[in-house]
């Protein structure tokens, strides 16, 4: 990378998760092996985790992985990757021309390196890492911040940093959850329970001190408070699971089959964990646990959008830029 000398204004480094650059096993292998890889995801010892990524997953789960990509995968490209792109092309234009947007993912393309080197190319010697992830997860957000830093190791002159690290609770983000369940109720009318799933996490993680679990329980409360829904109509649950061990409960497909059981006809699910919509939402959410709802008795089962580039979702997001970047600008 190289920067120039004569210009401070700042800069927003946007990242999401990842995606694989097309729906191809041989893409989405390349991608699991980079997503997998990673320390903070598994923490297991590699001496332990890399015959079992190596040996097993790879070869077994990239087929499987991109059958559910093609699924959900647009003429433009994929979902995760056209909102994350439309997400910073808005809060550039919110925000104005005295400081840079610019998009990346921890996995796959644009990535944090191409977004990095954009910036200080642009002469940005402040950057402010804005990872969309509302709940901190040392899954996400750390990985994300690892990545930026291993990335500036390799540079001689290192820009300002910092990092927005959590945004659960911010009245801006649930306004703008809250707003797009009524616009959604108000054309499908309201349902008799609304569920709010969220990326599961193993269990062991939260019992070292990951906060994540606890930031998600207060998201789902300040939502719930915000619509004025009572305990009877909104429960929450977690989606995702990966092996064999424990992960946080209710899983989200056990909670619709009891849902269904204990007499629930219509169900409503949002996943206020995701800024933008992608194959957990799409693909997992929308279509493999409707079927699952469906198959136990229930009888309507509607999918609410993330918030993607939605006007009261950027603002949220630009109000949180102004704040971390207060000073700068």
């Amino acid at each position: 990378m190289t920067a120039t000398t004569t210009d401070c204004k700042a800069g927003i480094l946007l990242i999401n998760l990842g995606t694989p650059d097309s729906p191809s096993p041989r893409d989405v292998k390349r991608y699991l092996r980079e997503f997998l890889s990673d320390p903070r995801v598994v923490e297991m010892p590699r001496v332990l985790w890399w015959p079992i990524l190596n040996g097993v997953i790879l070869n077994l789960r990239p087929r499987r992985s991109a059958k559910a990509y093609a699924k959900i995968w647009d003429e433009k490209g994929s979902p995760l990757l056209i909102h994350t792109l439309a997400q910073a092309e808005a809060l550039q234009r919110l925000l104005g021309d005295d400081l840079k947007v610019v998009p990346a993912m921890r996995y796959g393309n644009p990535s944090i390196a191409s977004g990095l080197k954009e910036l200080l190319d642009a002469g940005c010697h402040r950057v402010l890492v804005f990872p969309l992830y509302p709940q901190y997860s040392a899954t996400t957000t750390a990985s994300a911040f690892d990545a930026v830093v291993d990335e500036l190791k390799r540079q001689r002159v290192i820009p300002e940093l910092r990092l927005l690290n959590q945004y659960y609770d911010d009245p801006g983000f649930i306004q703008a959850l809250a707003a797009s369940v009524k616009d959604f109720q108000a054309q499908y009318g309201k349902p008799d329970k609304l569920l709010l799933s969220y990326h599961g996490l193993p269990q062991r993680y939260a019992d070292a001190g990951d906060p994540y679990p606890l930031q998600c329980e207060a998201t789902s409360t300040a939502l719930a408070e915000a619509l004025g829904l009572n305990d009877e109509q909104w429960t929450h649950s977690y989606q995702s699971r990966m092996g064999r061990e424990a992960w946080l409960t209710p899983a989200t497909s056990d909670r619709l089959r009891q849902l269904a059981k204990e007499g629930c006809r219509h169900v409503q699910v949002i996943c206020p964990g995701f800024s933008a919509d992608c194959l957990e939402t799409l693909e997992e959410i929308a279509m493999e646990n409707r079927e699952v709802f469906l198959q136990a008795g229930g009888e309507k089962y509607e999918y609410i959008p993330c918030l993607n580039d939605s006007e009261a979702h950027i603002s949220a997001l630009a109000d949180l830029a102004r704040r971390y970047l207060g000073g700068w600008t």
